[in-house]
């Protein structure tokens, strides 16, 4: 039998191609694995990532307006503070000085007052007295008794209130005169002004109002003083030393 020759250009287009690289199976093994280890640093090692939340502009609440506190008024010295400090009248209350710690203003009289009252009192006298001017000293210390004379007393004589014969004159206790430390003035060249306000209008008043803080004296009562008292422009007070300035300015409760 004669052998039919394939020719080569077919018999090359028909062989089989050979296989070549991994089988299959490892193949489909290294898939799996890759996959395996993919999920790992997905899952574990790569930190897991919030969704970044969106932020949502609030509405701007608009600002509450600033209220400023109101300023405290000054207070201003009146009738009413005078009041609240514990006065009877219009007056303040006063320890009587003993009278061993007063001393004659002048030798010969029976007027008494502080030993550094008096002789501030005699200095200023002296002065006034160099000036042309007489000033006359009324009265100086008064204890209770006289104090009570004056204001009750003089009170049933004229027949006033309490509250009339207080705008000119103490209650006992309660006058600037039991300190020692107060007088009151007159003008000997005009004695019918002696305790009248007229007295203002006198020499020895002018003198005294250009004067007498030069010797630490200082009128009590002037017009409309804190304490409501009538004004009296005879009455004056010593606060040249630091018992006298307590005595008339340390805060009463």
């Amino acid at each position: 039998m004669e052998e039919f020759e394939i020719p080569e250009a077919i018999r090359e287009h028909r062989e089989i191609p050979k296989k070549s690289g991994l089988p299959l199976p490892l193949l489909a093994l290294g898939v799996v694995l890759l996959g395996i280890i993919g999920f790992i640093f997905v899952r574990i090692l790569l930190p897991a990532s919030k969704p970044t939340p969106t932020v949502v502009d609030a509405p701007t609440a608009e600002p509450l307006p600033q209220t400023k506190p109101e300023p405290k008024p000054t207070p201003t010295p009146n009738k009413a503070q005078g009041k609240a400090q514990g006065n009877l009248l219009g007056h303040l209350p006063y320890d009587v000085v003993p009278e061993s710690a007063l001393v004659p203003v002048m030798a010969n009289s029976s007027l008494k007052m502080r030993p550094a009252a008096a002789s501030k009192f005699q200095e200023m006298q002296a002065a006034a007295k160099a000036d042309g001017v007489t000033l006359t000293l009324i009265s100086a210390f008064r204890d209770l008794t006289t104090q009570e004379q004056l204001f009750f007393g003089v009170k049933e004589q004229k027949v006033q209130d309490a509250t009339k014969r207080a705008e000119v004159s103490a209650p006992p206790g309660y006058s600037e005169h039991h300190t020692g430390y107060a007088v009151d003035l007159g003008d000997g060249n005009a004695p019918a002004t002696n305790l009248e306000k007229d007295f203002a209008k006198t020499a020895a008043f002018r003198w005294l109002q250009q004067n007498a803080l030069k010797y630490s004296f200082e009128m009590s009562f002037p017009p409309d003083n804190i304490q409501g008292v009538s004004y009296e422009p005879w009455h004056w007070r010593f606060v040249g030393d630091r018992d006298s300035l307590e005595t008339f300015y340390k805060v009463r409760n």
